[in-house]
């Protein structure tokens, strides 16, 4: 059994839609970044490269490579899974944490818990995500931006 922590942040912006977990949010602002910024996918697929200590979400998917230029998360998502079957390694679950002050998320979590299952070809009960403010502190308090933490535990197959 292997255990991996992912984390990542993106700055709330003007003219961007808000994507977590593959779900698009409604939102007056969206986060802003190379591919589609989904913080909370973006830090599944570092706990899941991090378990398997096979690097990062920007070695795999450099922002320097347009082939990622406003791409789904979930398709980025697709091959860390892929990846990691094919180094011999299945997923036991993932639990993530989404950190933002706005907008209200609890009604979108059983959407983003279907959508990364789907992507991971997963059961429902080994996703759970969470959502929750910093009371008004920080950068995620003020409504600078988002940010999400996420463990997953895996396990050799071969």
């Amino acid at each position: 059994m292997r255990i991996g922590h992912g984390y990542d942040v993106h700055r709330l912006k003007e003219g961007r839609k808000l994507v977590l977990g593959g779900v698009e949010v409604p939102f007056s602002q969206g986060l802003d970044g190379h591919s589609d910024a989904d913080v909370l996918t973006h830090a599944i697929m570092d706990a899941l490269l991090g378990a398997a200590a096979l690097g990062d979400i920007g070695k795999l998917f450099p922002d320097t490579d347009d082939r990622y230029l406003n791409i789904s998360s979930l398709k980025l998502l697709k091959t860390v899974g892929e990846t990691l079957q094919k180094s011999g390694y299945q997923i036991c679950n993932v639990d993530a944490t989404i950190v933002a002050q706005r907008p209200k998320l609890s009604g979108y979590i059983p959407e983003m818990v279907s959508a990364l299952c789907r992507t991971l070809n997963l059961e429902e009960g080994q996703v759970n995500v969470k959502a929750t403010t910093e009371e008004g502190l920080g950068f995620t308090g003020t409504g600078q931006g988002i940010a999400s933490h996420a463990v997953a535990l895996i396990e050799k197959t071969k």
